[in-house]
């Protein structure tokens, strides 16, 4: 289903943004430093302007105390939490568990209220020793016994993290959970009602959905239920899982949409059947970078493209895929991404959680989007004013295309508010326009301007530029020459 898509990008940056931004977390994993060669990946690689929340994936726990698992995470430690002097801003946070540590260890601890105890006064002295704003609790997954027991250990560190800071006047710490998008997870083993107004916010791990266990292909991250999704099969995409939450008594405030940067690849038992659904073998052999058999990051997704491979953009579901011979991959790019942003910010949600920041294109030597092209799709989304050394930002807003060599929008001109509708007279730079006040999310054209654009977004104004060789189309939303 669908077809081969070729598309050219248009460079959208945000230049006036009116109201709040929303919440970019971002994980970084602390075995990306092992990865040969451009692959590898410390705290200084990471630009501490793209996220508003960095979660250093994992700390262990042994004897139901916190504990370090790298040889030298005290030393990344350091480098990742002096990422806060360059952004005073940022937010740094210690996330536990992951699918590697398991269930059992969380399961024996939170049985008890002593183990829970040990383990709540270890993580207050672990957090601040090593100067983390906060700790996130990635347990893979409660089960039906753990279900209570769960609820009892978030409300434990809640309460820990409160006392602690009014003895000590420093800031809260904060705490989240990254949690199941399956509804079978869900529903078996978090008391969502009131575990969401515990925590500072949720991190929805809204990916894998499909993979090689099914032995047909799938989409890794689906926004929407595909053409074919019947009875259970119906659960397994982002729209669903989020409001499953939502509907279960969770703040669409608190609920983080998970953006996974990497691809499930499989192997197709018949190359001549190659869309959603056909049969699989197995997964796909590892990439040279991950090393990991069914997984690419997207960087590696790129050099798997630029082989000739045929992409195709599953319509229904807003994500693309792509197979060359036997070979088979679903993964997520910049037009996803900021589709999916997109319709966070339409229904509420309170930002992204990204999956990992170190499986982007981080050196923009594998892609030719720039460096993070990801990241900075979600960014030009969310709102976030691009950090000054980012290359320009990707956002597609349709197949209207520009040439391939020339951006859609500039950066470079100046930045502008938004008339108020009806004055006849520009507001200022200095002040929020009531543009969009009243109109649909969508983008309008600015009628004294026919480069200028105004992106209009939850109520909220953004004007934007096309480059002085081109001009704003309506019929096809986009930069396009005259």
């Amino acid at each position: 289903m669908g077809q081969a898509i070729i598309w050219a990008g248009l460079a959208l940056l945000l230049s006036l943004q009116c109201g709040s931004a929303s919440k970019l977390v971002c994980y970084f994993t602390n075995w990306a430093q092992y990865r040969p060669g451009e692959g590898r990946f410390l705290p200084d690689d990471i630009d501490p302007h793209l996220c508003t929340h960095l979660i250093y994936a994992f700390a262990g726990m042994s004897d139901h105390e916190i504990t370090t698992v790298q040889w030298n995470d005290v030393t990344l430690f350091e480098a990742f939490n002096g990422l806060k002097a360059k952004n005073r801003n940022l937010k740094t946070l210690l996330s536990i568990g992951g699918s590697n540590m398991g269930t059992e260890r969380f399961s024996h601890m939170a049985a008890s209220a002593a183990n829970r105890w040990t383990f709540v006064r270890s993580v207050v002295q672990f957090l601040r020793t090593h100067e983390f704003d906060g700790l996130d609790v990635a347990w893979i997954y409660p089960g039906r016994k753990d279900k209570r027991h769960f609820t009892s250990l978030i409300q434990e560190l809640a309460t820990a993290f409160e006392k602690e800071a009014q003895k000590t006047k420093k800031e809260k710490l904060l705490l989240s959970i990254a949690v199941s998008a399956g509804r079978i997870n869900i529903d078996t083993g978090y008391e969502v009602d009131k575990i969401s107004k515990i925590v500072d916010f949720i991190n929805l791990m809204t990916y894998d959905f499909h993979g090689a266990w099914e032995k047909t292909t799938g989409h890794v991250s689906p926004l929407n239920k595909g053409r074919k999704d019947l009875r259970s099969a119906a659960y397994n995409n982002v729209d669903y899982a989020m409001n499953h939450w939502k509907d279960n008594g969770a703040p669409a405030e608190k609920l983080m949409v998970g953006f996974g940067a990497y691809a499930h690849t499989l192997t197709l038992s018949n190359p001549s059947n190659h869309g959603l659904a056909a049969p699989t073998s197995g997964p796909r052999a590892a990439g040279a970078y991950i090393q990991s058999a069914g997984t690419l990051a997207y960087f590696e997704v790129c050099t798997f493209l630029k082989t000739g491979a045929t992409i195709v953009w599953n319509a229904p579901q807003d994500v693309p895929y792509a197979y060359k011979g036997n070979q088979w991959i679903g993964y997520d790019n910049p037009k996803s991404f900021a589709i999916k942003a997109k319709w966070l910010l339409e229904n509420n949600f309170g930002g992204a959680m990204v999956w990992a920041i170190d499986l982007d294109d981080f050196t923009g030597t594998f892609c030719g989007e720039g460096k993070y092209p990801l990241m900075n799709s979600l960014k030009s989304v969310l709102g976030k004013k691009a950090h000054s050394n980012a290359s320009p930002l990707h956002f597609f807003l349709s197949d209207c295309k520009v040439p391939a060599t020339t951006p859609g929008t500039s950066a470079n001109q100046p930045a502008m508010a938004a008339p108020s509708k009806g004055s006849g007279s520009s507001s200022g730079s200095s002040s929020c326009s009531n543009f969009c006040s009243s109109r649909a999310n969508g983008l309008y054209p600015d009628p004294s301007n026919n480069h200028a654009f105004y992106h209009c977004m939850i109520r909220k104004t953004y004007l934007q530029f096309c480059q002085a060789s081109l001009v704003f189309n309506s019929s096809c939303s986009c930069c396009n020459w005259a």
